[in-house]
């Protein structure tokens, strides 16, 4: 009978290849996230540039004063992003 030699470790060039493929991934991520962060700036913009057309009496209409546009939408931006890394797991 004769033993078997199983090699504990992959060859090299196996391990190379789940190195660079793990690279891709984590690169991959890091771009869809640049992406999707200045996808939500722009929506930011937009909507602040909306809400500064809008007369005061259309503004106390939704409940917002001129006042706390700026502050509203970085809280809407900070529950969406809050949001966004719950809906990950």
């Amino acid at each position: 009978m004769t033993m078997l030699n199983i090699p504990r470790y992959p060859p090299a060039t196996e391990r190379y290849r789940t190195r660079v493929g793990s690279f891709l991934v984590w690169l991959g991520r890091l771009v869809d996230r640049l992406v999707a962060a200045a996808i939500a700036r722009h929506e930011r913009q937009a909507e602040r540039v909306a809400l500064l057309q809008l007369s005061d009496r259309e503004l106390k209409d939704i409940g917002i004063y001129r006042g706390e546009i700026e502050h509203g939408l970085e809280a809407a931006a900070k529950t969406r992003a809050q949001l966004q890394r719950f809906d990950r797991y």
